[in-house]
């Protein structure tokens, strides 16, 4: 394998090792919001949605400036982010929907509706974020063939 090819392999497992660091926190974030609506009375898909979305908006602040150290136009970025998430969101809408429907009760029942349907979504987000939104950012540097 060349060098460059090498190199992109590499930057290619980084990008995704800090996407999940990043997917983690959201999660997080995301987690603590679908429990709070749900033990104020929310309906389910709703608060899983307001969950994701916030976990979502910490999610574009950090891929865009840390994962994939973007340069580009904020606004384009952010209408395909959040494009991307609505794919993603509604994907996981129906997984939760499907969920709570045909799942019995038991104590950690919604805990586990709310990872199977964010996980449902993670590699659409992945992928597509970094073929589309980020795609600009896989300019391939200079190898210097001294090295």
């Amino acid at each position: 394998m060349s060098t460059q090819g090498t190199f992109t392999m590499r930057r290619g497992l980084r990008q995704f090792l800090k996407f999940g660091v990043v997917g983690a926190s959201g999660a997080v974030i995301s987690f603590v919001i679908y429990h709070a609506l749900l033990h104020i009375h929310f309906d389910l898909k709703l608060a899983f949605s307001i969950g994701f979305i916030a976990g979502g908006v910490n999610n574009y602040f950090w891929n865009r400036h840390w994962t994939f150290r973007s340069k580009g136009h904020m606004g384009k970025e952010l209408a395909q982010f959040l494009t991307v998430s609505g794919m993603a969101l509604l994907l996981g809408i129906v997984i939760t929907g499907l969920l709570d429907r045909y799942l019995p009760a038991f104590h950690l029942r919604n805990s586990l509706i709310w990872l199977c349907g964010t996980v449902g979504g993670m590699g659409v987000n992945f992928f597509v974020n970094k073929y589309w939104t980020f795609r600009h950012t896989h300019h391939q540097p200079a190898i210097d063939p001294k090295t």
